[in-house]
């Protein structure tokens, strides 16, 4: 559809829901749209300034659970007192300190195939830590779907297949990425045979989810992460056992797994152990006493995926547009609602451990440091600094995402009025690949809390996720438009009569 079409389509369907969310309207989010005063303090030389911190080397990438992602969390609570943002943590402070359970394996650990040795991340990653003893009989089950291995005994068996494409997806292309390809191919594959009662699974990459086995295995390598819940043992209850080992080997094996005779040996423990999950949460109080009480909560996460193998030469996962781009736009408008507040207060939140399961997201939606009835919209950024210069995401806004219509045209009308872009509704559809609406912070607090939300994005890019994700390739121009647009909306939701609501 040519963007000028797709433009005047935008602002008809901004001009009818509006007009259907007046004062008295079902949601009560009604009232009069207007600029907020402070659009011209959100500065593209500011954000260049602390995104060149945030995402510089000093910062060595934020890896969640390290003392990266602390330092990193320290540098936005100063930024944000230094903004005149109040603490918004626990006990006074800027901080959410949260327990995080990480699982890896062990040192030592062996895998044997055909008698040789595989070696960690060379050859194989081990895609969940599990502990595992055993020697098994290789089983080649071309590609283990259910034509293979119909009628076949996969018990007390290494069940080994050749990877292809996701079943129920897009052919490879602008839709379905390569990396998105390769993790849902081992995915399904080591759901399925492990259903079917393999012992142990080894998948083996075709030739796309081969150019991504460095990229996917470095992360997955790294272990697991949780919210720390211990065991509790009430009587009669046993921990469930371990996963089934799933290996997934480089392409080169191909012809080893297909030779008769060969077995799988493998002895894997896991470690595991507690570290420190940190969200940054700061407040803008209200101007209205009436209202001062109630917040519109703008989201971001501020770790990244830290140092990992050179890519190119680097071996910084610098994160800049995943997304130190978002967490420097909430201290621009932190700024500006410091200036010239809303009717409402602002609530900011920085959330940490995104990048291994919206683990610090998750935490605050449950934990709550202000009334949850209080909150009367999320407002989440990731990634918004990449991508053509005039189109932009705003996921949340058709269904089955959409559950906050009012919330909706808030944010349609602020970017009619002040952001102007073309609008990419493709990501926000729920055929769309790669699931983009449930894989942002915002996901938690509609799915925990049952609270309004819209999450704004340029979506993804070919630096995604690679030491490639610096600051000199931001788009700053548009990253000050994206933050405008977040601050114009929240501004709406801070100022109207009534509050914004959930409607399914």
């Amino acid at each position: 559809m040519p963007r000028f079409v797709l433009r005047v389509l935008v602002v008809i369907g901004v001009f009818g829901a509006t007009l259907s969310c007046g004062p008295r309207a079902r949601g009560g989010a009604g009232g009069a749209a207007a600029d907020p005063p402070q659009l011209a303090a959100i500065s593209e030389a500011d954000l260049r300034r602390d995104l060149f911190a945030l995402a510089g080397p000093a910062m060595r990438g934020r890896e969640a659970g390290t003392v990266d992602e602390m330092r990193a969390s320290m540098w936005l609570a100063e930024r944000a007192r230094e903004a005149g943002l109040a603490p918004g943590g626990d006990d006074g402070t800027y901080f959410q300190l949260w327990p995080m359970r990480r699982t890896h394996l062990a040192p030592g650990g062996r895998l044997e195939l055909g008698g040789g040795a595989l070696r960690m991340l060379e050859d194989v990653v081990v895609v969940t830590p599990t502990t595992a003893r055993g020697d098994w009989p290789v089983l080649y089950a071309g590609e283990g779907r259910e034509a293979d291995v119909a009628g076949v005994d996969l018990a007390g068996k290494a069940v080994a297949v050749t990877l292809s494409a996701p079943e129920g997806m897009p052919p490879l292309g602008r839709e379905l990425s390569a990396r998105r390809y390769a993790t849902l191919a081992v995915r399904q594959r080591a759901a399925f045979l492990t259903q079917r009662g393999a012992a142990a699974v080894i998948l083996v990459s075709d030739s796309v989810a081969d150019g991504q086995f460095d990229n996917i295995g470095a992360g997955w390598a790294r272990g697991s992460y949780a919210i720390d819940r211990p065991f509790r043992d009430d009587g009669g209850q046993t921990p469930p056992p371990p996963p089934t080992p799933v290996l997934w080997l480089r392409r080169r094996s191909l012809d080893l797994v297909r030779r008769p005779g060969v077995r799988l040996v493998a002895d894997l423990r896991t470690q595991s152990f507690v570290v420190q999950g940190v969200n940054v949460v700061a407040r803008a109080p209200g101007a209205d006493p009436a209202l001062r009480g109630q917040y519109v909560l703008y989201s971001a996460h501020q770790d990244g995926l830290g140092v990992r193998y050179a890519w190119e030469g680097d071996s910084v996962w610098s994160g800049a547009d995943d997304n130190a781009t978002t967490s420097v736009a909430l201290l621009a408008i932190g700024r500006a609602l410091v200036r010239a507040p809303a009717r409402r207060s602002a609530l900011f939140v920085w959330h940490g451990a995104e990048e291994v399961g919206l683990l610090g997201s998750t935490y605050h939606a449950t934990h709550l440091t202000v009334p949850r009835d209080s909150i009367v919209a999320v407002l989440n950024g990731d990634m918004i600094g990449r991508g053509a210069p005039d189109t932009a995401a705003l996921l949340g806004s058709q269904p089955p995402n959409r559950n906050a219509p009012a919330l909706v045209a808030m944010a349609l009308g602020a970017n009619a009025r002040v952001a102007h872009f073309a609008i990419d509704s493709s990501w926000d559809r729920p055929t769309h690949p790669e699931g983009f609406f449930r894989r942002s912070d915002h996901w938690p607090y509609a799915r925990d809390a049952g609270l309004p939300v819209v999450y704004f994005s340029t979506l993804l890019h070919p630096d995604y996720h690679t030491p490639r994700d610096d600051p000199d390739r931001i788009d700053y121009p548009k990253l000050a438009r994206m933050a405008r647009w977040m601050y114009a909306t929240g501004w709406a939701a801070g100022n109207a009569e009534g509050r914004v609501v959930v409607e399914r």
